[in-house]
């Protein structure tokens, strides 16, 4: 199967500018509720991943108790724990469920490593639970939040 079907594409997402300040890096994901968003470039290329908790350690190194001090400090400055790998937009299925099992979403690239999307895990388990439903001869009416 296509993953593609799965994108959320760039144009919904909220995403961090590697330009971007630690503030303004802060107030992104505050506002969308996000627990980690992809870090892009000016061309578009896929940087990584940035968590709260990569925030909350940068604070504590540069030792940053004023919001209005987190203003000069560059995102890239930061140091990230651990950035999601991406999948290419032509990988299969089976990639995206390997990714999924160690983190939150799975970015996808395009073949000149562009970012244009992700695939979240609520997606992919939705899918694999389809799919064990009709293996089973069962209905395969999805769960709703």
């Amino acid at each position: 199967m296509n993953i593609l079907f799965f994108l959320k594409p760039k144009s919904e997402l909220a995403y961090i500018y590697d330009y971007h300040t630690l503030r303004q890096a802060m107030e992104i994901m505050e506002y969308h509720k996000y627990s980690s968003v992809p870090i892009i470039n000016r061309e578009g290329k896929y940087i990584g991943t940035i968590t709260e908790g990569d925030l909350l350690w940068g604070l504590k190194e540069l030792n940053i108790l004023n919001i209005k001090d987190a203003e000069n400090i560059p995102v890239t400055r930061i140091q990230r724990r651990l950035d999601y790998r991406p999948v290419r937009a032509d990988s299969n299925v089976e990639d995206l469920i390997g990714r999924a099992m160690e983190q939150n979403f799975v970015p996808v690239v395009d073949d000149q490593g562009n970012f244009i999307g992700i695939v979240t895990r609520k997606d992919i388990i939705g899918y694999c639970y389809d799919k064990i439903k009709v293996m089973s001869g069962k209905s395969t009416k999805k769960v709703n939040n």
